[in-house]
Parts: structure tokens; C-alpha cells; sequence
């Protein structure tokens, strides 16, 4: 996984996956959890003032996430709430 290289050469990087067991199987050590496999950084069936909430919390959280130091698979969670 590109990520893991990236990190491995001092580049930190924070992976929007909605598929974040797969992502910590792998080995990434800052993952954001994503909203769904076909949008992972938002959801276009909410209306889009909310969906542009999520979206920027999600970008958030992977911010922060690039401000962490971690040890190893590391999963981040945007602080909004949205279905699965």
C-alpha cells in the first residue's frame, strides 16, 4: 500500500477508506474512516448542507490525524455521525 511507503520514507499520511479493517490489516498507520465505498468522503443522498458538514469533518479528522503520532494502525473517527 502506497501509504504505508509514503509514511516509511517520513511523509505522513492519513487514508479516507470506508473499508478501514482492510486498511488496518495492511498496515496504515493513520486511517479516517469514510462513509461508503463508491464516497468515502461524503454522502450525496443527504441534502447538501449536511452533506458538505460531513464532508469537511471527515478532511478534518484526517487533518488531525496528520498531527498524531502513532505506533501503528491507527483509526480516526470524524466526530459527525452518518449511516452506514
Amino acid at each position: 500500500m502506497i501509504s504505508k511507503e509514503l509514511d516509511r520514507a517520513g511523509l505522513p499520511v492519513a487514508l479516507i477508506s470506508a473499508m478501514y479493517p482492510l486498511a488496518q490489516q495492511v498496515g496504515a498507520s493513520r486511517i479516517v474512516k469514510g462513509v461508503r465505498i463508491p464516497h468515502p468522503c461524503g454522502d450525496p443522498s443527504l441534502p447538501p448542507e449536511m452533506d458538505a458538514r460531513l464532508r469537511r469533518d471527515i478532511v478534518d479528522s484526517a487533518i488531525k490525524a496528520l498531527q498524531k503520532e502513532v505506533s501503528g494502525p491507527t483509526l480516526f473517527l470524524p466526530s459527525i455521525a452518518f449511516r452506514e
